[in-house]
């Protein structure tokens, strides 16, 4: 007997005013509360509860019923309901001798509308002499719903026997003739990129390519398309590698594999005239990076107004096509500025040596010597001047008569008719053209500088005004190709996600060019109208046939002539690939 038990025997009362159980204590403290109407404040205070603590307790004990039956519990040790002779009792027994855990007991019961919890049935099994069950195996296990396990990723395993199905991704199919006619499954192997018996590197590569053409944020996200047999076969496979496959592929190209890539995609939007390199806009880009690595060097990240860890990615776009045609992330600071003559070398060997026509790109893409190299190599370029209290003082002491006024053209702004002062400034001992350009919008002027000496003012202001498409291709490649969603720190991978965000934009391009009235279409407008569009496969040796769904803007891939082709696919041991529309 404890020191608490005597006390009650001198004094019966101790035992209603100091509880020794956690139910009795709640019991007396709501009873306070409720029967002898005690405030909620002074009741918590009396039995050790927190003012707050106890108002919840007050809460559960009103509007759930269950609380109540807390204090109604008549036996101790044995589950309430279950008692010998109960037909639950025998039912438990039963299911036990068929192999059931507690578990699937209590869930198996459930189904039949019997209540009882994994614990009871835990007890009744040991009242009647029930050892617990030895680790299972999975075939051992009672039948139940489940996660359905995929299978693994193998061209070994892939066949073309008859079959139907319905995909969700039909639309991917719309970008096969391209893939056939660039011969984009030849690249891999040719290049040295990585793969396995199980998985070609052909396969790989288009695996990783469906990714992005259809606009799948994370590797992680392709587990909700996993069982969709129209992606699978749209890489030649059984099935879509899992992301952990997609993950370490990535990782095992380094940047010298991503140039060689990038430079034989170069070759091929050559050869189809969809990169010309008359005019090309450059530009930097920060992709924002949350987690702490040591490899990760903190960037300014426009998008933030802060420098913050980031991965700097160089990207090159042609002013024409508005395609990009070279990235590179495996940048590190003090690189920046050499950046620009890296990409000039990759352009002049893969277009027989020529250097582009001309370049556009902010002050901050190289230094001023850097300026004096692109001139003495012959480059024609544009760019912005960084504003300085000299170079401002400068302007605001020009004369009115100074300044003369310039009307734009095909410039959809507000601001069409901004005032120009023209002037020749040596920087790096060269002599660059330096225009100082007022009413544009802004609250200081714009000072652009060039080596161009023979292009008019208007000309210049309106191409470098049309630089402002990159931006938008940029904003395109962020929020659909997901440029800024990063899986890992490492920077050689994120280099390859750009590399592949290059070749999707391409093919984006290349299709958008098809559909009438979406030329100049993102590639986010493009997928939404077009390319997400659910299909009807129908497999054979021969071909496979792919059924669109009707849609409201099937009229429009209809009258491209797409449907009219059906090529031979390689990785489909040359099967024909056959567009359809649904009948009727």
């Amino acid at each position: 007997m404890t020191i608490g038990d005597k006390n009650t025997l001198t004094d019966p009362a101790r035992f209603f005013a100091t509880p020794s159980t956690p139910r009795q204590r709640q019991y007396e403290a709501l009873r306070a509360y409720f029967l002898e109407g005690k405030p909620s404040a002074e009741a918590a205070r009396a039995f050790g509860y927190t003012p707050g603590a106890f108002r919840v307790l007050c809460h559960q004990f009103r509007h759930d019923p269950h609380a109540r039956q807390f204090f109604q519990v008549t036996s101790v040790g044995r589950p309430p309901g279950v008692r010998r002779g109960d037909p639950v009792r025998e039912e438990v027994i039963a299911l036990r001798k068929s192999n059931y855990s507690v578990r699937d007991i209590s869930a198996a019961l459930a189904e039949r509308g019997v209540r009882i919890t994994p614990a009871a049935a835990r007890d009744i099994l040991r009242q009647e002499g029930f050892a617990p069950l030895p680790r299972r195996l999975d075939e051992e296990r009672p039948e139940h719903l489940g996660p359905a396990v995929q299978p693994p990723a193998d061209v070994r395993a892939f066949n073309l026997d008859a079959r139907d199905f319905v995909t969700a991704c039909g639309g991917l199919f719309l970008f096969v003739p391209d893939l056939v006619r660039l011969a984009v499954h030849e690249l891999p192997a040719a290049l040295g990129l990585p793969g396995s018996t199980s998985i070609p590197p052909s396969h790989a590569l288009l695996s990783a390519l469906a990714l992005k053409l259809w606009s799948i944020e994370r590797k992680s996200h392709v587990m909700a398309l996993v069982a969709d047999p129209g992606l699978a076969l749209f890489a030649g496979l059984n099935a879509i590698p899992k992301k952990s496959y997609l993950s370490e592929y990535s990782h095992q190209i380094p940047r010298a594999q991503t140039f060689r890539l990038l430079g034989a995609w170069q070759d091929k939007l050559a050869d189809g005239g969809l990169v010309r390199g008359e005019s090309l806009n450059l530009d930097f880009h920060s992709i924002p990076y949350g987690g702490e690595h040591p490899v990760i060097e903190k960037h300014y990240v426009a998008m933030r107004s802060r420098r913050q860890p980031a991965i700097l990615a160089f990207l090159a776009q042609d002013a024409r096509s508005n395609v990009f045609c070279y990235s590179n992330a495996d940048l590190r600071k003090g690189e920046e500025a050499e950046e620009v003559f890296q990409f000039l070398d990759f352009w002049k060997e893969h277009h027989e040596g020529r250097l582009p026509g001309e370049i556009v790109f902010d002050s901050k893409l190289t230094t001023y010597a850097g300026l004096a190299r692109l001139d003495a190599l012959g480059v024609p370029f544009i760019t912005l001047r960084r504003r300085n209290p000299a170079l401002l003082a400068e302007a605001r002491a020009l004369p009115r008569s100074a300044w003369r006024v310039v009307n734009l053209d095909n410039v959809a702004r507000k601001f069409r008719s901004p005032r120009v002062f023209e002037q020749t400034v040596t920087i790096a001992r060269r002599s660059f053209r330096q225009l100082f350009i007022e009413d544009l919008g802004h609250d200081e002027p714009t000072i652009l500088l060039t080596n161009q000496s023979t292009r008019t003012a208007k000309r210049l202001i309106t191409r470098y005004a049309q630089r402002m498409l990159i931006e938008n291709a940029l904003s395109d490649g962020v929020r659909f190709f997901h440029a800024n969603a990063l899986s890992s720190s490492v920077g050689m991978k994120v280099d390859f996600d750009l590399a592949l965000l290059v070749l999707a934009s391409g093919l984006y391009r290349r299709l958008a060019r098809q559909m009438r009235g979406y030329a100049d279409a993102q590639a986010r407008q493009l997928f939404r109208d077009i390319v997400d569009m659910p299909a009807t496969v129908r497999v054979a040796p021969d071909a496979v046939r792919v059924t669109f769904h009707r849609r409201a803007h099937l009229p429009i891939v209809l009258a491209s002539g797409l449907l009219d082709r059906s090529p031979s696919v390689p990785w489909w041991n040359g099967a024909q690939l056959l567009l359809r529309a649904p009948a009727g």
